[in-house]
């Protein structure tokens, strides 16, 4: 019923910046917050950022002063601007949108941070 589709990924040096973008489809009404998550080889997938219909933002600890989650005027695109990146962002980066009564889950895309 609701769609994600990732875009953004790639490679980036240490310290460098990139933007993530999830673009929702379908019944997009049925979303009240979206979110991003990563997960690194070897690693269990972990929260990176929310942001509720409201705009409330909340941020995992270890990227607090460096990631940037937003979303568009309609509500339909998230966004994950990442600055000052280091090596172990890397990961692949998941899109999450919390819906009633399911929550629905991107692709993923590869972020990797290397020099």
């Amino acid at each position: 019923q609701v769609q994600l589709v990732e875009s953004g990924g790639g490679l980036v040096q240490p310290g460098g910046s990139l933007r993530l973008s999830c673009a929702a489809s379908g019944s997009i009404f049925l979303i009240y917050a979206m979110g991003w998550y990563r997960q690194a080889p070897g690693k269990q997938r972990e929260l990176v950022a929310t942001i509720t219909n409201g705009g409330r933002r909340n941020y995992a600890d270890s990227v607090k002063g460096r990631f940037t989650i937003s979303r568009d005027n309609a509500g339909n695109t998230v966004y994950l601007q990442m600055s000052g990146l280091k090596p172990e962002d890397t990961a692949v980066y998941y899109c999450n949108a919390y819906g009633t009564p399911f929550d629905y889950w991107g692709k993923g895309t590869q972020v990797t941070v290397s020099s």
